[in-house]
Order: structure tokens, then sequence, then C-alpha cells
């Protein structure tokens, strides 16, 4: 080559560099792991500054420590830069670390003590010194337990030192007590029984729920707990304000300690209890009150058969919100509010006749109204609903998933949980009354400012039945429907199975890391998703392969009929009722489907009931055990994947953990002996540490390696 060719050669690759640098920089396995995710955040009592945690992960380490970081909160909204991959406006002010890289950081509060607000957490304690071991880490060592720490000096103090730990620390608003939650041994082991055989490896099991999602009973219950605080900040003996009770609160395996609070003046508190003798076949929980003191438990819900849960005291301190489903053995139902009078023991549903779910009910500071969240046409927005005429408006808006933090004292703005299909979680406040919001924390900022992003549209889709289908379409970087280029695409199949496909962003399951890879993602809110009324919610229970099915291949046909699809390579992929999704339509209709990905899948569904743990969930969606009647039988076999598994024929990656109790392993090994022995491409990703989710950094990139190494071996382009 000449040398007068060689110079605008260099100038232009040097151009290019410089107008497109975020073209070699895309959303891969490994980068998800690179990205920060917030975890609790907490408003000053004045209302000017709010703290929350960072974690972040080494990949090399395979784990992840956090940060506790303070900021000034702005006094108003406007905002003229935008936050990146949000497009919303973009307020920042300057933060400061006040604890960094620590393990086992969680359950930040602020408590408003006598000599100051202090903030108290969770972390590691200093192990006794008859209790250290050599090598070890002393800050990393320790159990889990109560810290307080001085925003103005910085200086920590360890507040409680319980044998084993403890978890979901909360403070009172009188500022003089703290509660958390410690596992209460209760129950016998074998070698506590027989003493003479100290080696015996057994367990003795004389009733259901002796495991639970990814774990065994271990002989101990969750309690909670309160201990004072002095004047000096000193804390005293915790006081168990649920002695010998064999019951957790909060209710395994998600709650947490939005299921137990202090009333306002600390005397009393609320807890969610289950307290039934089936809980394997019952959904029955209930609010009780006990003093702080200890003593008796008064239940404020009797002859409500569903959930009860999350209570919360209004400010004025004369009632007690909290979230109730009405019908029995339904853990999906609607979330109603209901409102407890302290005074008369009158309750009220001030939610009556609203055909939507509510979630994390937020009493207003003049107690007039309560804020919530709720799904919205494959969004979470916010609303909020007056107490005395039950006036609805919603307050938020955008293509976002929100969810509450809490309102900022004497400001009447809401603090928030902003995420997106797009970009993880960061903070924002909103103004209820003018819908004015701004993302107020940046943590993955720098990263966002060198990825390429895909683009995401909302398009309908008409079902067998008539019925509009809503659908979430995230279409790669560079894609062009103008170019003629023939792109692959992913059937998304979501589980649940009532769980709406929202603006949430996944650590596995990431429609932008899936887009980035250079796949059309078609993600159906078929039948049984909230957010579009409850009869689409309820439409999928007893009707597993019936409508919600057509729903999902309606949509993908009509998808396929757009000339920007390759319709020869256009995949379906799932986890749990997505996974079942997948193993059905293996044997139903495979035949739009180059390549199939089933994750803690149900295949065989009278083998799942029998393994199961939540019977009550089987129960309603399913119509009872399989023996229960002729029509039960009938509708298993109707339903059951593993009655089609003669017309496979579709190449199938199995993922399942060891230790996923919901959908046992089992589901998982069925399926791929089924594929192997009929000679049918088949692959299984077995995690034995990893329950119905893949949770470890190391594992998540494995199985973000082997989903798209089988993808694009499976839907490659025809020769």
């Amino acid at each position: 080559m000449r040398p007068t060719s060689t110079i605008p050669t260099l100038l232009c690759l040097f151009l290019c560099f410089l107008i497109t640098p975020a073209s070699a920089d895309r959303l891969t396995p490994e980068k998800l792991w690179d990205l920060a995710r917030i975890g609790d955040a907490v408003v000053a009592p004045n209302g000017k500054e709010v703290a929350y945690l960072v974690k972040r992960y080494d990949l090399a380490e395979n784990s992840g420590t956090s940060s506790l970081i303070i900021q000034p909160l702005p006094e108003s909204i406007d905002s003229s830069s935008k936050a990146a991959a949000f497009e919303s406006p973009l307020l920042t002010t300057i933060p400061k670390t006040l604890l960094s890289d620590v393990k086992g950081l969680s359950s930040l509060n602020w408590l408003a003590h006598s000599s100051g607000p202090k903030l108290v957490y969770i972390a590691p304690g200093k192990p006794k010194a008859d209790e250290k071991k050599a090598g070890e880490d002393p800050e990393e060592s320790g159990e889990p337990q109560a810290w307080m720490l001085d925003p103005e000096t910085g200086d920590t103090k360890q507040l409680t030192n319980v044998e084993n730990g403890i978890s979901n620390l909360i403070t009172s608003p009188s500022g003089d007590a703290i509660a958390f939650t410690v596992d209460v041994k209760i129950d016998k082991e074998v070698t506590e029984i027989y003493e003479d055989l100290p080696k015996a490896d057994a367990r003795i099991i004389d009733a259901l729920m002796y495991r639970h999602w990814n774990q065994w009973h271990d002989y101990a219950y969750s309690h909670v707990h309160v201990a004072k605080i002095d004047g000096q900040g000193q804390a005293g003996e915790p006081l168990d304000l649920m002695a010998t009770l064999r019951a957790d609160c909060p209710l395994p395996p998600f709650g947490g300690s939005e299921q137990f609070t202090f009333s306002n003046d600390g005397k009393e508190m609320a807890l969610t209890l289950k307290l039934v003798n089936n809980p394997a076949e019952s959904t029955d929980s209930g609010i009780y009150l006990v003093s702080t003191e200890g003593g008796p438990l008064k239940n404020i819900t009797p002859g409500m058969p569903g959930y009860d849960m999350d209570p919360t005291y209004s400010p004025d301190g004369t009632s007690i919100a909290f979230h109730s489903m009405e019908r029995a053995g339904f853990e999906s139902d609607r979330n109603r509010i209901m409102i407890y009078n302290r005074s008369s023991g009158k309750l009220e549903e001030i939610t009556k006749g609203l055909d939507q779910t509510a979630h994390h009910a937020t009493w207003s500071e003049d107690s007039k109204s309560l804020y919530f969240y709720s799904e919205t046409r494959g969004t979470n927005q916010v609303f909020r609903i007056d107490i005395d005429n039950q006036a609805l408006q919603q307050v938020s808006e955008g293509r976002f998933n929100f969810s509450i933090v809490s309102c900022v004292p004497g400001t009447g703005h809401l603090l928030l949980r902003q995420q997106s299909m797009l970009r993880p979680t960061e903070l924002a406040l909103l103004d209820p009354g003018t819908k004015q919001m701004a993302t107020i924390t940046d943590v993955n900022g720098d990263i966002y400012k060198t990825l390429e992003l895909p683009t995401i549209e909302e398009r309908y889709f008409t079902a067998t039945d008539g019925e509009q289908i809503h659908n979430w379409v995230i279409l790669p970087p560079g894609y062009d429907p103008k170019d003629g280029k023939k792109w692959p695409m992913l059937t998304y199949c979501q589980g649940g199975p009532q769980g709406q496909i929202g603006q949430w962003f996944s650590y596995r399951w990431n429609f932008h890391m899936m887009a980035s890879h250079g796949y059309v993602v078609l993600a159906v809110n078929r039948r049984g998703m909230p957010g579009f009324g409850r009869k689409w919610n309820d439409d999928i229970s007893g009707d597993w392969g019936g409508q919600a099915m057509q729903d999902i291949l309606a949509s993908t046909d009509a998808m396929i009929a757009d000339p920007s699809i390759d319709r020869s390579r256009v995949a379906a992929i799932g986890a749990s009722f997505g996974g079942y999704t997948v193993y059905w339509l293996m044997g139903n209709d495979a035949s739009r489907f180059c390549s199939m990905v089933a994750h803690c899948g149900v295949f065989n569904l009278e083998s799942m009931y029998g393994s199961t743990e939540e019977l009550f969930f089987v129960n309603w969606d399913l119509g009872g055990p399989y023996w229960a009647s002729e029509a039960a039988g009938n509708a298993y076999a109707k339903f059951s994947p593993h009655k089609f598994v003669g017309k496979w024929k579709t190449p199938l990656l199995v993922i399942h953990g060891e230790k996923d109790f919901r959908v046992p392993v089992t589901q998982g090994m069925e399926a791929f002996t089924a594929a192997q022995v009929q000679g049918i491409p088949s692959r299984f990703l077995y995690f034995p540490e990893e329950g119905h989710w893949v949770l470890s950094p190391q594992n998540g990139v494995v199985w973000g390696r082997v989903f798209f190494d089988w993808l694009d071996r499976t839907c490659k382009p025809t020769p």
C-alpha cells in the first residue's frame, strides 16, 4: 500500500474511535458483575440526608462487599441533565463514604437517639477471645451483630453479642430501642433424642415443610427480639417476644423486616405470624400485637384466611395498615390494604373495588393517605389513596419499575427505588403533587457512559380469543428495520406463573444482555400476569397449558411476521413456570423454535406434587392433588409436559440447582433423560450449591456463558 493512502485510512479509524467509543462496549455476563447494587436506603429523621448501602462484587474472589454512603437530599427536583439509560432527570449531590468494603453489611436504619441521630446496621461482630481462629480477619469472622455509627464523628459501637448472630434489624421511632430476629432452636435433633448415638446422621420427620425453597428445617425458628438502648448508647439484654413459639417472623423464605414494626411510642409491636397446623397447605398468616415488654399476643385478623402481612402504624398512632389477600391458599391473590383502628378494633379495606394489587403501603406524614406501588401495564407505578374517601391517584409515570423506600420528612416527597430493563436500581426523589421525579444516585454512571444500549419497544398483539396481549420487544444495538438484516429472536416465557414482565433488571434473565449479544427479545405478558386486571391475572389458574400458551404462540407468530426476524432462528427460553412453558411447547408446538432453554422448570406435574413443599400453590393452581378426583387427575394428564415427550425434536438445554426444593432438581433430570433417550441434542447444566436462582458470581457467569454458547450453536444461521 502506498504511503499516501495510509494517512486517510488511519485518520478515518481515529475519527471512528472518537465518534463511536461505545461500539465495542456491551453488556456481557462478566460485566453484569461489575455493576454496583444499591441495597438498603434510609432517610435521616430531619429529611435532609439519605444513607444507603452499595454492594460491589469481586468476580475472582466470588464474593462481594458493601459500603455505607451518606449524601444530602436535593431541596428541589429540577434538573437539566439526564441519567444515562434511564433518560430521567439526574440530580446528584456529593456522597460521603462512612464505611468501606465490609462483608455482611445489611439492615441499615436511622435511630433518633437522645444524643443525636445515629445509623444502626448489621455487620460481623468482634469475636470473643476464645472464639478467634488463626488466620481469620476479625472484622469478617464474627457473627452478624447490631452496630451503631455516629455520622458526625464516624465512631462505631457494637450493640449486641448474640450467639449465632442476628437478622432483620429495625429501630423504634421512640429512639430508645432496636428489634431484630434471632434463630431460636426449639426442636430436637436425632443426636439429642438418642444421646448415646452422637454420630448418627438422620432426620425424623413427622410433618411437611421439612424443607423450604433452598433450606432444610434447622430445628430453629426466627423470633423477634427487642433490646433497649440507654442514654449512653448501650444496648440492654434482648427480650424474645415469641418465647417457646414454634413459628417464624418474618415468614420464610422471602419475608424481611417489613413484617414486624414498632408503634410510634415504642411500647408495642405488630408482628406477621403464621400460626396454623398445616403450613404447607395454608396461606393463613395474621397480624399480632404484643407489648415490647413481652406478654400475650393479640390477633387482629381473626377469620381472614389468606396472607395478612406487612403492618405499619400511622404517624398519628391511631391506625395500623397492612396488606391482606382474601382467598385462602392463593399466594397471588389481589393484595388489599386494610386499616385497623387501634381504639375501636374496626377493620376496613380502603382499596375496595380496585382492580389491581398493592405493595409497600406507606403512610403520608399527615396520616390522611397511603402510598403504594402496583403493577401497571408492564411497569410498576406509585399511587396515592385517601383514607376518608378512597380517592385514588397515580403519582408517578415513565417506563420504570418504581418501589417505595419512604416519605421524606418535612418535604412531601417520596424516596423511591428506580430501575428499568436497561439499568439496575438507582435512588430517585418524587414530588407526588407535581409528578416531578429525579434520579439522585449514579452508582453505575461511569459504566453506562460507555455502554451501547438496546432499544425497548412496546407492542400489542391479538390473542386467539381476540384479547390484546402486551409485549416488550428489546432490539439489539445497531438494529435498523430498513437495512434488510435478519435477526435471531428469543421468545421469553415468564415464571410465576403470576408475575408481570415489568421494567426489572435481572442478573441472569437480562434482556439488555441478551439483546447486546445480538438477539431480538420478545417478552410476552401472557394470561396470568398482574398489571392488566384481576381476570387476566387469575385466568391461568387451572389452565396452565391453555390460553397462556396460546398467548405466547400468538405473540411469537406476530413477531415472526416482522421481516427483520429470521423465522428459522427463533428460540424459547424461561425459568420456573417459564421452564414449564418451554417443556410444554417442546411437546405441543415446537415447530416454530430452533432451540429451547428451561431453567428450574416443572416437567412432571404428578412427581412435582409429591416433592415440592408449598402445597397451597399447587393445590390452588392445579386444583388439588392429582388423586383427589377424576377431574383433577385428568387436568394433570392434560397439562403435564412429560405426557408429550414423544413429540420432542427440538434441541434442549436444561438448567437446574440441587437446592431447589420448590421445583426439585429431579424435574430437570427427568426432562434431560427424556431428551437423551430419544437422541435429541441436549445438555444439562447442574449447580450442586444453587437453589431456584443462581446467586454466586462465578456460577452466574457460567450460566451466561453456557446459555449463549448453546443458543449460538443451535440457532446459528443456515449455511
